[in-house]
């Protein structure tokens, strides 16, 4: 079964009173949420064209699901454990015979230090200096960035490039009392100037801390920008293949979009495809506390260049990541991910698309290799986990055996999804459209309404206050908002 029955189902079985499906598919004919790159993706909305094959809708008058299952906990093949665990399991122990889909659901969990140990960081702060930056939002942008400069160590490094039409750059120094007083010097003589040469700043970022990657494990580009792109490489698709070119040589990419013009899915794209952090600033005074927590984040880095990819066994034909890009080669989807600190996660969930064997037989649905850095040991590592399921044509032992939390990461996923695709519709000025997708996601938590409680809390809140949205102004603030909570219910937590 296709996307689009299972969201259908959803909507349609689960709330309470009866629900016409010309009306349900009306609802969910909107593009999905952060479509993987290179992977096609069904739309939201066609006709129903079959039963639920992955049997994750709640059927009328269903008792609740109680069973859970074991989770796999990945292995090193080296058998040292790294500071990442790699967790997961299906969305049942059976799959049924034939055509069929089902949920995995993976967590990443970086253990904390036993004791904490700031790793000395190369920085390069990439500030945004065009004529939209005129007065406040300039102004406090050099103040975070001289707070930060006073907040860095003896031994560190920092490279800073400022950015219109042209670009700027002081090279790389180490830091020192004397080197810092220049950094601080030459902060406060930068004037607006010019247009938005993102992918210039980019480049000369990476010109200046590439040479001490190599002494450094941890390097990081924090970019920073209040506008559309409209010098150098504009496109997002050039960009993103440029901030993937500098995490390849090992410079993570942060990306921080100040006040109400910076191209959202531009700045959040960069940020997933560079292993950084991503930030929605509408207020440019909050800049310093943020330039000082990624400060932090960076001098607390555990594992970095994390990668986690998925492998398509026999018998599975697709694999849908949902909310976050992936890459499709072969038999396997590449799924890049955060740098991670001490404490920190990050959760992924599926859709796997299957044709199972005979019944009676032991099935591989799905196999993950999680690779990342370790920073303590400055080493690179590797993790792996497969999930299995048993097949059967009796779709009652597929149901009766249904993981209770795993059909809740399931649901978050799927209303999710519909909460992404409203706030998209909050930014192109289709209010009906965006509350229908209100509802639609709503109608999805409710179905495990002890579950996701805090998720209807935010649906609520999200209708309440785009409702007395009017001005372009506010109706941004709102469309913003929402978006760094689907961030967050999609498991990630890179957003400030």
């Amino acid at each position: 079964m296709n996307r689009t029955t299972l969201l259908l189902s959803l909507a349609g079985l689960m709330v309470v009173g009866a629900l016409a499906l010309d009306g349900v598919a009306k609802h969910f004919n909107r593009p999905s949420s952060h479509p993987p790159t290179h992977v096609a993706t069904a739309p939201l909305a066609t006709r129903p064209t079959g039963p639920d094959q992955s049997h994750t809708v709640v059927q009328p008058g269903e008792a609740p699901i109680q069973f859970v299952l074991p989770v796999g906990v990945g292995r090193s093949p080296s058998g040292k454990a790294g500071p990442v665990e790699l967790t997961g399991k299906l969305s049942g122990a059976y799959v049924l015979t034939g055509p069929g889909e089902a949920f995995a659901w993976f967590e990443l969990s970086a253990r904390k230090p036993e004791s904490t140990q700031r790793v000395p960081v190369n920085l390069a702060l990439v500030v945004d200096r065009s004529g939209s930056m005129m007065g406040s939002k300039l102004e406090d942008a050099k103040r975070a960035a001289q707070a930060l400069v006073t907040q860095l160590r003896t031994g560190d490094r920092l490279a800073l490039v400022h950015y219109g039409s042209t670009v700027t750059t002081l090279p790389s120094v180490e830091i020192n009392e004397r080197t810092r007083a220049e950094l601080l010097q030459a902060i406060s003589r930068i004037e607006v100037d010019g247009s938005t040469n993102i992918s210039g700043g980019l480049q000369a970022a990476a010109e200046a801390v590439r040479p001490y990657t190599r002494e450094f494990r941890v390097t990081r580009a924090i970019l920073l920008s209040d506008g559309q792109p409209t010098e150098g490489i504009v496109s997002n698709t050039g960009l993103f293949s440029e901030v993937g070119k500098l995490r390849e040589l090992g410079i993570t990419v942060s990306a921080l979009g100040v006040g109400e013009g910076f191209n959202d899915a531009l700045m959040r794209g960069m940020a997933e495809r560079g292993g950084g952090f991503s930030g929605f600033v509408s207020d440019s005074a909050q800049l310093a506390s943020i330039f000082t927590r990624e400060l932090e984040q960076a001098a607390s880095t555990v594992a970095r260049n994390v990668n986690l990819v998925l492998t398509l066994p026999p018998g599975v034909s697709g694999v849908e990541v949902m909310g976050l890009p992936s890459t499709r080669e072969g038999n396997t989807v590449r799924v890049p991910l955060y740098d991670l600190t001490g404490g920190q996660s990050a959760r992924v969930v599926a859709k796997v698309t299957l044709d199972a064997p005979a019944s009676g037989t032991q099935m591989e649905v799905l196999g993950a290799d999680l690779t990342y850095v370790d920073v303590t040991a400055d080493q690179p590592t590797q993790v792996l986990l497969s999930l299995n399921a048993r097949v059967t044509d009796d779709a009652g032992t597929v149901r009766s055996n249904l993981d209770r939390d795993v059909r809740v990461h399931a649901i978050r996923a799927l209303g999710t999804q519909q909460l992404h695709a409203a706030a998209e519709e909050m930014k192109n000025g289709n209010r009906q459209g965006a509350v229908s997708l209100l509802d639609n996601a709503r109608r999805l938590f409710g179905s495990s309404a002890s579950a996701l409680a805090g998720e209807i809390a935010d649906v609520d809140a999200a209708q309440a206050a785009y409702g007395k949205a009017h001005s372009d102004s506010d109706v941004r603030r709102e469309m913003l908002d929402l978006k760094k909570k689907t961030m967050k219910s999609f498991g990630q937590n890179n957003s400030y």
